[in-house]
């Protein structure tokens, strides 16, 4: 091993990697790669042209990060697929690069990536998110900070998932999930507000009351998304939480998860 490099991977000597770079044996890492200083990959990774791998990641054995986008639209034009600092992508993950949509996939900061997630091309994944195994991510989709995704579950194409949001294993998420919330069951539901997720991130108990507050107008005691929507705006106290839910649903061109069955 030569400055943390196996003598038996194969690094295109164009590939940017960073001081302190450990790159196990048996690892690919291609000409138009950048690794940032203190990031450990394993034996048997494929790091493909086009990634951008952030400082003291931890890339398992099996990852192939930057593959060329799963999209018959696809025409090779330079995209990338980015990961942020201090993420971890265990065995088996695959994150493909982006198309012309958004020129780049991307998985944030502080980030769990357990074994063979799949991120698409075009995804968006936030920063702190916790996806579990055997997630599928579809190409397009946006993933807010501070999600935690159980595992076994798909999610659709060009779905937004709010920030905090906790989605239960094995979910088919069809249409956007707000923030603050739980969601499980099939059809994919409401089931209450992710509070001890939000009290574990240091909310405050008034910010979490809220919250709760603003879900059970929405999502309790109306029956009918818009009518919910001029309560919640008319009646309830003007706040933060307020105006990120009410905004999020409003720009939700797909619609979001049902109310509790």
């Amino acid at each position: 091993m030569i400055d943390g490099i196996s003598e038996h991977a194969v690094v295109h000597p164009d590939a940017q990697i960073g001081s302190g770079v450990t790159i196990g044996p048996f690892t690919t890492v291609a000409a138009d790669v950048v690794i940032g200083g203190d990031t450990w990959i394993g034996p048997n990774a494929v790091i493909m042209d086009g990634s951008r791998i952030g400082n003291r990641c931890r890339i398992f054995p099996g990852a192939v990060i930057g593959g060329v986008p799963q999209d018959l639209k696809y025409q090779g034009e330079p995209t990338t697929a980015e990961i942020g600092d201090d993420t971890t992508i265990r065995e088996f993950c695959t994150i493909n690069r982006g198309t012309v949509d958004r020129m780049k996939s991307k998985v944030g900061s502080h980030c769990l990536l357990m074994a063979y997630t799949h991120v698409a091309h075009d995804a968006f994944v936030g920063d702190h998110c916790v996806i579990a195994n055997c997630a599928n991510i579809a190409g397009h989709v946006t993933i807010e900070d501070w999600v935690v995704i159980e595992g076994v579950v798909a999610i659709q194409q060009f779905v937004t998932i709010g920030a905090h949001v906790f989605v239960g294993g094995g979910s088919l998420v069809r249409k956007n999930v707000p923030p603050y919330v739980k969601v499980a069951r099939e059809p994919l539901s409401y089931i209450g507000v992710n509070a001890i997720g939000l009290r574990r991130r240091g909310f405050e108990e008034t910010f979490v009351r809220t919250v709760e507050d603003i879900y059970r107008t929405l999502y309790v005691h109306n029956g009918n998304m818009s009518q919910a929507l001029k309560i919640a705006e008319l009646e309830l106290p003007k706040s933060e939480a307020k105006e990120t839910i009410l905004s999020f649903i409003r720009a939700s061109d797909k619609g979001i998860v049902r109310g509790p069955l």
